[in-house]
């Protein structure tokens, strides 16, 4: 019920009308064809009961009335064959037979017949049907005291109505038939069912039909109101169907450029766009942020060695494996300048300050340990000095929005602070990680640290105490199982420990044993 006074209220104004005067209407054309129908029935049953009471009148002042008067001085008898003698009437049966050419005659639906399957011999035999049959038989096996026998026959828009009654000899009918030389049969007794008289009326449904002309007129109006609707709900359909195709088209349009924008933006920043969150507008704020960055150690000099198809791949591996990491870790990664990797915590989403700075240290973490694994696959491709990066962390406040002009903005961060974590960057080792003071002091309880000199770097005015973070794979056994990989201007060590037979393990491991006896001979002398 609520869905469909919904779908009404959904449309147009003058179909909720149209709708509410139909179903006013609706109740008043059904009253008023009843009422029609009725007095239609009506008066064709008073005007057929006139015309039988009006013929039967007209039959029995010719045939009994009419026959005494014109005999006055003569003996009035009854007499099947009345006709043929001076002044006699019919007989009841007689009188029967006759009467149903006359009711007969009023219409085609109704007739009367009286019929017998005994008659006299001057007479036509009576043709019976079934119905007819099995009437006559009922009545003279069950009696003439049952109910009248009726049968509902006909078509869907002809029904038809048959009623049988008995015709039960009477003293006077015994004693004329007993006697009478014509008679079927002589052994007649008073109560035996002579015949029946039957009743049919029928009734054209057809014709009735049309007898409901404030409905059909109704229904007519309704039918030519709602092909109007349907033919103009079936060009809202067409029109609707040509938009939806037209939306459908553009927003699949738009979400394919949508996706193509996303490549170039952090996921946090490219959701709060299209989110709605953010305007695009020239606007920045100032925040506390935790800023990463990190860069490839010996660059240049890796990337005079390989072919710019292979450097280009290495590279994009690089990116790829540490965009992962950073998107995990929930990072909004602001660009690659290079081999470089600028990303920050604490905008356009962050958690707090200490838990940015902890997720940032996790991230630079998980990326070192992931460079093990990637070493290791490059060391197998054939790539005889893969990369190695150095990252740098720093929290402080920055502006942080969007930079450029109205005609094209990029979203970045400014400030010393952000300058800071690029320095610290360049003063970690390969495989490193070096924090400020600022960073440390929100992650001092979950991570292992070491303190160094303090520095001054270029730009910045206060001296920094930088701390590198020891133990990064003492927690991830399972990052570098097999796998040792080192790198410095007097050493070059790579051992995969999986890769090795029985007897390279023993070779390698008697190398092994020779280098750290010759390590330990070219110890300096402490005085």
């Amino acid at each position: 019920m609520g869905s469909l006074f919904r779908y009404f209220m959904a449309r147009p104004i003058w179909f909720a009308a149209a709708v509410a005067l139909a179903l006013v209407l609706l109740p008043v054309a059904v009253w008023l064809d009843l009422r029609h129908l009725s007095d239609t029935a009506l008066n064709a049953q008073a005007n057929s009961l006139n015309a039988m009471i009006t013929d039967i009148r007209t039959y029995y002042a010719r045939n009994v009335v009419g026959r005494v008067l014109a005999n006055p001085g003569g003996q009035t008898i009854a007499a099947h064959n009345y006709a043929d003698i001076p002044g006699a009437i019919p007989i009841p049966a007689t009188l029967s037979l006759e009467l149903g050419d006359v009711v007969g005659h009023q219409g085609d639906n109704m007739r009367y017949r009286f019929v017998s399957d005994l008659v006299f011999a001057a007479r036509e035999p009576h043709r019976l049907d079934d119905f007819e049959k099995q009437a006559l038989q009922t009545f003279r096996t069950e009696g003439a005291d049952r109910p009248l026998i009726t049968a509902i026959d006909g078509t869907m828009l002809d029904r038809r109505i048959r009623l049988a009654a008995p015709v039960v000899m009477g003293e006077a009918c015994v004693a004329c038939h007993n006697s009478h030389p014509e008679s079927p049969k002589r052994d007649w007794n008073v109560g035996d069912v002579r015949g029946i008289q039957e009743i049919e009326v029928q009734q054209p449904i057809a014709a009735n039909l049309f007898s409901f002309k404030y409905l059909l007129s109704y229904f007519v109006g309704a039918g030519i109101f709602g092909i109007g609707f349907a033919a103009m709900q079936w060009r809202q359909a067409r029109a609707f169907g040509r938009m939806n195709a037209d939306l459908e088209e553009a927003n699949t349009f738009l979400a394919a450029v949508s996706m193509k924008i996303s490549k170039y933006l952090s996921p946090q920043v490219y959701r709060s766009i299209f989110s709605g969150e953010r305007d695009v507008v020239i606007s920045t704020e100032r925040k506390k942020l935790t800023i990463f960055f990190s860069d490839i150690k010996d660059f240049t000099v890796t990337s005079e060695r390989l072919q710019p198809e292979e450097l280009t791949q290495l590279l994009n591996e690089y990116f790829t494996e540490m965009s992962k990491i950073a998107h995990e870790y929930g990072a909004t990664v602001d660009k690659f300048i290079g081999d470089a990797i600028l990303a920050f915590f604490g905008d356009p989403e962050t958690q707090g300050t200490r838990e940015d700075a902890r997720a940032c240290l996790a991230m630079a973490i998980a990326m070192q340990r992931r460079m093990v694994g990637l070493n290791a696959e490059w060391r197998r491709r054939g790539i005889e000095k893969p990369f190695q990066a150095r990252m740098g962390i720093n929290t402080g406040f920055c502006n942080v929005g969007n930079f450029g002009s109205v005609d094209r903005m990029d979203y970045t961060i400014i400030g010393a602070e952000a300058n800071l974590a690029a320095r610290l960057e360049q003063i970690a080792e390969p495989g490193g990680i070096v924090m400020s003071y600022e960073t440390f002091a929100l992650v001092e309880d979950s991570v292992r640290a070491r303190a160094l000199a303090p520095i001054s770097l270029k730009g910045i005015s206060r001296e920094v105490i930088p701390y590198v973070v020891e133990g990064i794979h003492d927690e991830a056994p399972e990052a570098m199982p097999s796998v040792i990989n080192e790198f410095t201007d007097g050493a070059r060590i790579f051992l995969d420990v999986e890769r090795l037979t029985d007897a390279e393990r023993t070779r390698i491991e008697g190398v092994l044993t020779q280098a750290v006896a010759a390590l330990r001979r070219h110890q300096p002398v402490v005085s």
